[in-house]
């Protein structure tokens, strides 16, 4: 029974990814927004409700561990292997002005929590912060994230609602495919002793991450650049503003010394680097995805 839930949730990622990408792209077309304001918005954020929902839960469930280590490790999963496997799939070209706005939210995200982390705790009033930020960054993206003239949105055909019931159809089959695949992978890690903090860092964070690797791949091969980055963007600064924000406004969460000491220093680290080879590779080539899963390779492997 194991084996056939697998089964059903790989299914679901691979269609979930499918109809999300096609309808993120008509969505972009209807309201003349560039593919790459939608992949930060309504699929960065589609795709991080598994994240939500499980740090949510998490917390609730005193198991802070999970909740923090569910976010950091999604985002450190997110960049080094989900981008990392679409960059070779194709080539994630894109031109640095498009994307230096919102990778400066992201390190922002990423510096801020760096800090909440510091004393232990995220508060109530930090995560009425991450929220705010959430905002402004909503705000920012669809006030400037209009297409230029001389830029094309691909063509969709079909009746004005089949995007948004594609792209509906498609965050549910992706939330779907990836619980069923959390959960099982949880469980038998728990059977062998491991740690919530590694769990959350890891198993979780990956799982959670499958929408996000589902829909980047995709999108990659459908030559969908802008939403396979943007959705990896997106879903980092929604990781941290929204779902650490919304977490810690419902309760504080307690965080384990070595987030701060450890954890962060592979995130931060990997943020910055996307930065840098974005700016300087103008996107990310199929040799800086390489580099991109070697590094995550690495991080398994330093976690042990």
């Amino acid at each position: 029974m194991t084996y056939l839930l697998f089964t059903l949730g790989l299914a679901g990622l691979f269609f979930g990814g499918e109809y999300l990408v096609r309808g993120a792209t008509g969505i972009a077309r209807t309201f003349n927004l560039s593919p790459l304001v939608i992949g930060l918005t309504i699929v960065g954020f589609g795709t991080s409700a598994p994240e939500l929902m499980v740090s949510i839960k998490a917390a609730l469930n005193d198991q802070p561990g999970i909740a923090i280590g569910n976010v950091l490790g999604s985002n450190l999963s997110n960049i080094l292997l989900i981008l990392g496997i679409s960059a070779l799939i194709a080539p994630l070209i894109i031109p640095a002005r498009r994307l230096w706005r919102d990778l400066g939210f992201m390190l922002l995200a990423t510096a801020a929590i760096w800090i909440m982390l510091t004393d232990g705790i995220v508060s109530r009033l930090e995560g009425g912060l991450l929220f705010v930020g959430l905002v402004v960054f909503l705000a920012t993206a669809f006030l400037t994230g209009k297409t230029p003239l001389d830029e094309e949105v691909p063509e969709t055909s079909g009746p004005a609602w089949r995007p948004w019931a594609e792209t509906l159809a498609g965050l549910v089959i992706l939330v779907i495919g990836a619980q069923l695949l959390v959960d099982s992978a949880s469980a038998i890690a728990r059977t062998y002793g491991i740690s919530e903090a590694v769990i959350g860092l890891t198993i979780v964070a990956v799982g959670t991450s499958l929408p996000e690797l589902a829909t980047s791949a995709i999108a990659a091969i459908r030559r969908q650049t802008e939403i396979a980055v943007g959705n990896i963007v997106g879903s980092n600064i929604f990781n941290i503003f929204s779902i650490l924000g919304i977490t810690a406004l419902i309760a504080p969460i307690p965080a384990e010394a070595r987030f701060a000491s450890i954890d962060m220093f592979w995130v931060a680290g990997a943020s910055v680097a996307l930065t840098v080879i974005a700016f300087v590779l103008g996107g990310l080539p199929r040799i800086a995805g390489a580099v991109l899963l070697a590094s995550y390779g690495g991080y398994l492997w330093f976690m042990g």
